[in-house]
């Protein structure tokens, strides 16, 4: 029974795996939830989050994020269009100096902490971080966690009626284990595959609008300076290690080069399945 909890768990995941990511051509989950309900999740979750925090409208450092943002969005949404286009992009920058981060709703509701500036650095810095965060909510990452996490949730649920005829106290061990084994197995690596996409993706946008993307290993080698020793093994880590992305990035630097020295959209076009 064991051996079938496992198969039910591995064949829910397999079975929802039917679309393809644009540029990176992985094959990914595809959501039933539509397009309009993802934004409004989006924009309800936005609004929330900015009624709660101190927001700068002025100044140099804010009309920075607004100019590289605004870029970087006209050029996700020339590379990949749908659904980029629906999207109605919104950026904010968050005056919390101890938090160095940034991150994107589904729709485009972007923001950025002013902790993130001095690891950035300058315009090229902030725009490889921009262009991740943009990547996540074009790729539709946040809504792919949410079918993912249901997923998971539901194969667990039919693991635990597949185990109805152990005692209780061996059904809930074998739960628990399954469940653990889910998140170092599935969750976490998922995880780390949305951010490693969003990095190359990211990466790609902004040199495309126009940013240089070698910045990008200055940030991520500041960024690994700022975290010390702290992060936690790579596999318990939602993340990549930052040694990881900085020889990720490097890897996929030539492209990203292409795209910043030629400003060829025909090289977008060429480089993007349809």
């Amino acid at each position: 029974m064991r051996i079938r909890a496992v198969v039910v768990l591995m064949l829910a995941l397999a079975l929802a795996s039917c679309a393809t990511t644009p540029i990176t051509e992985r094959r990914r989950l595809r959501s039933p939830i539509p397009l309009e309900t993802e934004l409004q999740l989006g924009e309800d979750v936005y609004a929330e989050v900015k009624s709660m925090s101190v927001l700068i409208t002025g100044g140099l450092a804010f009309e920075m994020v607004q100019l590289i943002a605004q870029r970087v969005a006209v050029a996700a949404e020339q590379m990949i269009p749908e659904p980029t286009s629906a999207f109605d992009w919104e950026f904010i920058l968050i005056d919390e100096s101890e938090t160095v981060n940034a991150w994107a709703f589904p729709g485009g509701k972007t923001a950025v902490f002013t902790g993130l500036l001095p690891i950035t650095q300058d315009e090229n810095g902030l725009a490889a971080i921009i262009g991740h965060e943009i990547a996540h909510a074009v790729l539709q990452h946040g809504i792919e966690r949410m079918t993912q996490q249901a997923l998971l949730l539901g194969a667990l649920e039919l693991a635990s009626v597949a185990l109805s005829d152990m005692s209780a106290s061996e059904r809930d061990a074998t739960l628990q284990a399954l469940s653990g084994l889910s998140s170092i197995g599935i969750a976490l690596p998922f995880s780390r595959i949305h951010e490693s996409e969003a990095d190359e993706v990211g990466l790609y946008f902004a040199a495309a609008a126009g940013y240089d993307p070698r910045a990008a290993i200055g940030v991520w080698e500041r960024m690994a300076d700022n975290s010390g020793d702290g992060a936690p093994p790579e596999i318990l880590s939602t993340h990549p290690s930052h040694d990881t992305r900085i020889a990720d990035l490097q890897r996929w630097m030539p492209t990203a080069l292409e795209f910043y020295r030629s400003g060829d959209k025909d090289l977008a076009a060429r480089l993007i399945p349809r």
